[in-house]
């Protein structure tokens, strides 16, 4: 069994991952603001958690202080506890108010990512405190408090030349000489090369604690775009129906996509307006040019922001038919689609609105690239599975 816990937890590719891999797994903890964002005296607050007698008394007060700073729901905490096996008291809301070491030595596996944020250039000999002001110095203080056998870091592309290479040049001495893990040096890997028909290339850093005896851990390859088992439009509504009782789209006992042909009728609600479909199809302006290609066969890099129609160059529309006109008629991605075109299967409980979801898979990692991950990690017997 993998002892599991997140940080910037999303909607689960990981947890995915280890479900589709048929992997015994326990979620320590998870940690997601959903996006809520508060003003609070970090420090001061922090000094208040450190008070409290137990982790209990520590995340009541931390849920008391967001009660009263914001009104808004957290979704991802929503969709995060319809899916998944966790106790509501080990599901945290700031990992800038999380102690760690109430979790000591109880996690093998942390995965999460961080906003990427430049350092300070004066100077590399502060270690973790170099990092302060920076969510990137909670992700390494929680590792530091927990002290997990493996983290996985995933990141935006540019992470190496952020800031002309500084801010990875903290990162890598943070992890390496400051909390002594062995890093596998960074990789971009895109989706399209592991299965998932979507063009998605996100940067991971693999760190393997030191003192573990454990074999050299090597990036997976992916198999190419000439791979692929299938194409977007094989995973749309139209060919490939969403039905509750009898999934058309699922994974098999090895944990690979399947997909039943049956056709079926997105929601309407998803056509673009007249008015809205000829402003995504133009090419643009004078000093700015995009295509304007529909119906991709590889789908465009998912955006948080799918449901505010970008020009056609940027975000997915697929033809539905023509207006008397002649011109197209065309429909944004489902929430169901999106979650396809992540990785996650249709027994995903979507229990909060579409524009939520389509939030929740534009921010998240797809379950195929953590497929592979896991699969190379495991190689390296630093689990006991």
């Amino acid at each position: 069994m993998i002892k599991l816990a997140t940080l910037f937890s999303g909607i689960g590719a990981i947890e995915q991952a280890l479900i589709r891999m048929h992997i015994d797994y326990e979620i320590v903890f998870a940690c997601d603001n959903g996006e809520i964002d508060i003003k609070f005296d970090v420090e001061n607050e922090k000094e208040e958690i450190i008070k409290k007698k137990n982790k209990i008394e520590k995340k009541t007060y931390v849920d008391n202080l967001y009660a009263s700073l914001s009104k808004k729901k957290n979704y991802v905490k929503e969709s995060y506890m319809a899916n998944y096996p966790i106790n509501v008291n080990d599901f945290h809301l700031d990992v800038r108010l999380l102690d760690g070491r109430d979790y000591e030595g109880e996690v093998d596996l942390l995965v999460g990512g961080s906003p990427c944020q430049s350092f300070s250039s004066v100077g590399f000999q502060g270690g973790l405190e170099d990092a302060r002001g920076t969510l990137f110095y909670d992700y390494a203080r929680i590792i530091k408090e927990v002290n997990p056998k493996v983290f996985i870091y995933e990141n935006v592309r540019g992470l190496t030349t952020h800031d002309g290479g500084k801010t990875w040049d903290k990162i890598k001495d943070i992890f390496m000489n400051t909390l002594h893990y062995k890093i596998a040096e960074p990789k971009v890997l895109n989706a399209s090369d592991f299965g998932i028909p979507q063009t998605r290339r996100r940067l991971f850093v693999i760190g393997i604690r030191e003192d573990l005896d454990v074999k050299t851990f090597e990036y997976p390859e992916g198999k190419g775009v000439e791979a692929l088992p299938f194409f977007m439009q094989d995973l749309l509504e139209d060919n490939c129906a969403y039905n509750p009782n009898d999934f058309n789209y699922y994974f098999d006992n090895n944990g690979y996509i399947k997909i039943k042909p049956n056709p079926g009728k997105p929601n309407k609600k998803y056509i673009l307006t007249p008015k809205v479909r000829d402003y995504v199809l133009k090419s643009g302006t004078k000093k700015f040019k995009t295509s304007i290609e529909t119906d991709m066969k590889i789908a465009r890099t998912l955006l948080k922001t799918m449901t505010q129609h970008h020009r056609a160059g940027v975000d997915n529309y697929i033809t539905v038919g023509y207006d008397k006109k002649g011109q197209k008629i065309i429909r944004s991605l489902t929430d169901r689609e999106a979650l396809r075109l992540m990785g996650f299967p249709d027994s995903f409980k979507i229990v909060v609105s579409s524009a939520q979801i389509f939030r929740q898979a534009g921010n998240s990692i797809v379950v195929d690239v953590m497929i592979a991950i896991m699969k190379n990690l495991i190689k390296t017997n630093v689990f006991d599975v």
